[in-house]
């Protein structure tokens, strides 16, 4: 299995769940982890993943992504209908980072090099319009106690999709989802069978 871990905002290759993700996949199996770098544009995000998951053996492909990755993987399932695993996912990332930092604020230096500005937030909604598909192939996994994101946002896009995705919803926790590493068995349990 080759797992993309897609990391979320202000994030990095180095995240603690992709550390996690790698280190369990390490201790349990043949799992190949990918950590990819997402400071990027949202158009060159997509140029990427798309590029990493075609060179992948398809059939071998799943992905797990965290808040904006979590936005992402959406993207490249109804893309490529490979299996993922989202973690309190964004749902409107452009809407949420304007409410955040204010339109003020924008452009937004988020690391060296990569700034946020307004054609990203509008690339950002054109890829929120690309239709669900093969949203059974996704396991959602939410906390109510999320400080950033309303996790009912997220309830309600991932079951309203015919046939629905497999959601989880904790109570309280945090966007960080802190216990994402006693969820990792769960998770590879989830995105082998949906390989089958």
């Amino acid at each position: 299995m080759q797992i993309i871990y897609l990391h979320g905002f202000r994030s990095n290759p180095m995240s603690k769940k992709g550390q996690q993700l790698r280190q369990y996949c390490a201790n349990h199996g043949q799992f190949q982890v990918h950590l990819p770098d997402l400071n990027l544009s949202p158009d060159e995000v997509l140029q990427k993943i798309s590029g990493l998951i075609e060179i992948l053996p398809r059939d071998q492909v799943v992905l797990v992504g965290s808040s904006l990755g979590g936005f992402y993987a959406t993207y490249f399932v109804a893309k490529y209908g490979c299996p993922a695993v989202l973690i309190n996912p964004a749902m409107q990332p452009w809407q949420l980072f304007q409410d955040l930092f204010g339109i003020e604020q924008i452009p937004l230096k988020v690391t060296e090099s990569w700034t946020l500005d307004t054609d990203q937030l509008q690339q950002l909604q054109s890829i929120a319009n690309t239709q669900l598909n093969h949203a059974d192939k996704i396991l959602v996994l939410l906390q109510q106690g999320d400080e950033v994101l309303d996790y009912r946002q997220a309830q309600r896009y991932y079951s309203a999709a015919q046939p629905s995705s497999l959601i989880l919803t904790d109570v309280d926790g945090n966007h960080a989802m802190d216990d994402f590493e006693e969820k990792l068995p769960l998770v590879i349990e989830f995105l082998s069978a949906a390989l089958q």
